[in-house]
């Protein structure tokens, strides 16, 4: 099946009881049994549900690996993932990591003795440095966000073989409807689904593939076991939203290369990042191993008090954390996403006070660029 195709059929799709259409919404806690531990596939909806399996079933096809895994948040997804590591592990981050990863595994997972060390995994040789005797995974963001840095999968995933080492990715911005990272060798693939997969602003969710049955069962264990799973009516939210991101993601794209464009040329603007412009670092890296460039730009206006003067006067543009919504949204960073990181590490990655991260939606990309010159003005 090819992508479109594969968003409406690919999973499970209807229901054979009842020859609905959809996959119904098992709004259930508990299931009969017809004798003491014989079930019918369902004991116990934190174990596992029919709404919820098809969603998994879904993810698990898109993204190429061998199962699918639900989860009541993006954190909370990254979070069972890392419990798969032991006290005293260590694990090799992309260093442009989204506040909220940052948080969990320097204020939370730390004192588990899980050990992070973050690292510009743009650079290869910087990853190999940073290798300890103790590592067991390298877990990147490609593009990253806030600043769209770009990493070879391919580069990544044979250092990772190389070493023995997990390889995980975070495919969060391009979605796998542009790239799909277990193609080139990842072995966790990571989503916040209540981004572009949901694309509606009405659900909060993660999901996670992985590409062995060993991982599976694993990671199996710890959702059943920790039970930071999703419910059934998230779980049929997401579905229905994951069947239009093909043509949510191209129109998307469009209307981004046209911002970024326009941005790039405006004399206000002090530098763009979207891995879309042909100047941008990663721009190669990123066409050899996407199909397209997704929907997230960020673009430093100078100072936050020019940051500031975008915001009072947009009004296209909605002010909000998260991305990936019918909906154009426009935050900064330092203020709002990423403000869990200290100040003097932000300045080091190059996230300033003046960078505006801009979440493209499905408006008239006529009506976006005037409203962004006017705020420029």
């Amino acid at each position: 099946m090819r992508k479109k195709t594969k968003l409406i059929h690919g999973g499970i799709t209807g229901d054979e009881q009842t020859g609905a259409v959809n996959v119904p919404i098992y709004q259930v806690s508990t299931y009969q049994q017809e004798s003491a531990g014989n079930h019918k596939g369902y004991e116990y909806s934190r174990t596992g549900n029919p709404t919820r399996f098809a969603l998994e079933e879904f993810i698990k096809d898109l993204e190429g690996g061998k199962q699918g895994f639900a989860f009541g948040s993006g954190m909370a997804a990254i979070t069972s993932v890392f419990m798969l590591f032991s006290a005293g592990d260590h694990v090799i981050m992309t260093d442009d990591v989204y506040g909220g990863t940052y948080r969990v595994v320097s204020k939370v997972l730390n004192r588990f003795q899980i050990e992070v060390t973050f690292v510009d995994t743009s650079s290869p040789d910087q990853v190999k440095k940073a290798i300890q005797s103790n590592t067991k995974a390298i877990y990147v963001e490609t593009p990253t966000n806030p600043l769209l840095k770009v990493t070879d999968l391919r580069k990544m995933s044979d250092l990772a073989k190389e070493q023995n080492l997990l390889f995980i990715v975070d495919n969060t911005f391009s979605t796998p409807y542009w790239q799909n990272p277990i193609q080139y060798g990842a072995d966790i693939v990571l989503h916040s689904a209540t981004k572009y997969l949901g694309g509606h602003s009405d659900v909060v969710a993660g999901l996670v593939v992985v590409n062995s049955d060993e991982l599976g069962e694993d990671l199996h264990f710890i959702l059943n076991s920790a039970g930071g799973i999703l419910g059934p009516q998230d779980s049929y939210l997401l579905i229905r939203g994951m069947k239009t991101l093909g043509v949510r993601m191209e129109e998307i794209e469009q209307n981004t290369n046209k911002v970024a464009q326009f941005l790039q040329n405006h004399p206000k603007v002090k530098s763009v990042y979207y891995p879309g412009l042909e100047n941008h670092p990663g721009h190669d890296t990123h066409t050899s191993q996407a199909a397209g460039f997704g929907g997230m730009l960020s673009f430093d206006a100078g100072s936050g008090e020019m940051a500031d003067q975008v915001l009072k006067r947009i009004q296209y543009f909605t002010l909000a954390e998260s991305l990936g919504a019918v909906e154009s949204l426009i935050s900064v960073p330092a203020r709002m996403t990423h403000a869990s990181i200290p100040k003097d590490r932000r300045e080091e990655l190059g996230i300033t006070d003046g960078l505006i991260r801009i979440s493209v939606g499905l408006e008239d990309a006529e009506d976006l660029i005037e409203d962004l010159n006017r705020a420029l003005q």
